[in-house]
């Protein structure tokens, strides 16, 4: 059942939380995938919880479909485990704020009055909402910090019932009143210990009543207490005292996990450090030696310039400054020059088409004509490369 019933709160999340349009819950895309995560996690840690979508009312009026979680959380009053009814609100700004918790007592069941986290209302506030942090803090925290602190000091307590006694009398008196009954003339102590009993004293062999759902809460307050009030206070101090020890012991255990768990990492990291320092040293002695030397040829080039720069202005054409080494070098230069021209000039006539310089007949023959003369030039080029090839190879 309860694999059945997790595969239920599954498929329940995942059919809510991917719901468009109207019926879409008013959660951001980024996080419902976080929230999902959370009340499922609740719900393997609590199965007594129950998730589902109610509408939730504002105090400004406004109302608006919610997740909720609706059932019991326990705790351990002493030595005694107890079940705490109470409903555990996402709101639309869940998980980045905390949710709105309420206590829900039945109907045989009183919220303590002046409790340090539960208002009249039966609002609920602890310090884990107050020091809530978002994307560390979640439900499951919560709710045990919520059992931990309703362990030492109970919300609820359970209603006293009218005493059986008087209940008796009243039925008695009623009777009396519409039937003439013949009363002994001298009652028996019984008899008249039943007709005025004490107003606070609960018959021994009365049941108090049992909380629907199977809920069990904490002894009433006002029950008598025969134990020794020393021993009482020692037994809760010992229980606090435990109950802290074993939760600061959980949270430095997972804290030490966690950092074990982050030395490897961290020794790696450290290494890679090391390694890119000692690279970046490296290359700046090299980039250093770099820069003498272009500083050293600059050097030289300007004294050069400064020596020679005033002998000889002559015009120089730029095309007889290379001087190919062979004829088949000269040709291989003319071919290539020829060749990139007509791709200049491809380009200077694709221009003058597109801006309407020159009509689309025209244009479509000089393209033909270049086309042809640039495939002989490229075609020699080849020849030529070949050629080149098979006298570097013999």
């Amino acid at each position: 059942y309860g694999l059945d019933s997790s595969q239920r709160s599954v498929q329940f999340l995942n059919k809510v939380l991917s719901a468009r349009g109207p019926s879409a819950l008013p959660y951001k895309e980024e996080v419902k995938w976080l929230i999902r995560q959370h009340l499922l996690s609740l719900l393997q840690e609590f199965p007594s919880l129950q998730v589902k979508t109610a509408v939730f009312t504002h105090n400004d009026g406004r109302t608006v479909n919610l997740l909720q979680a609706d059932g019991t959380i326990p705790m351990l009053y002493q030595l005694v485990t107890y079940n705490i009814p109470v409903v555990i609100w996402l709101t639309e700004h869940y998980p980045r704020q905390y949710p709105c918790v309420f206590v829900n007592p039945t109907r045989d069941m009183l919220i303590r009055p002046c409790h340090a986290h539960v208002d009249p209302s039966g609002l609920v506030s602890v310090p884990y909402m107050q020091s809530w942090t978002f994307p560390s803090s979640n439900l499951v925290d919560l709710a045990r910090n919520m059992s931990l602190l309703f362990g030492r000091d109970p919300p609820l307590y359970t209603k006293q019932p009218a005493p059986v006694a008087h209940r008796i009398q009243n039925q008695y008196q009623g009777s009396a009143s519409s039937t003439t009954v013949r009363r002994p003339s001298s009652p028996s102590p019984s008899s008249a210990a039943s007709d005025h009993p004490p107003p606070s004293v609960r018959p021994s062999n009365v049941a108090p009543p049992t909380p629907p759902y199977g809920r069990t809460v904490p002894p009433s307050p006002q029950r008598p207490n025969t134990d020794d009030p020393s021993e009482v206070l020692k037994k809760k101090l010992l229980e606090m005292l435990h109950s802290d020890t074993v939760a600061l012991r959980k949270s430095r255990e997972e804290e030490t996990d966690s950092l074990v768990r982050a030395q490897p990492e961290l020794k790696r990291r450290g290494r890679q450090i090391d390694e890119g320092l000692r690279q970046m040293i490296d290359e700046k002695e090299g980039l250093e030696q770099l820069l003498q030397m272009v500083l050293m040829n600059t050097d030289v080039l300007e004294t050069w310039l400064r020596e020679n720069g005033e002998k000889n202005k002559l015009v120089i054409d730029v095309d007889d400054v290379f001087e190919p080494c062979d004829p088949l070098s000269r040709q291989m230069v003319d071919c290539t020059a020829s060749d990139l021209a007509i791709e200049d000039t491809f380009y200077s006539l694709d221009k003058a088409m597109q801006q309407g310089v020159i009509p689309f007949d025209v244009y479509m023959r000089n393209i033909r004509a270049l086309s042809r003369e640039q495939f002989f030039h490229r075609a020699t080029s080849a020849k030529i490369r070949a050629a080149q090839m098979q006298s570097v190879i013999t």
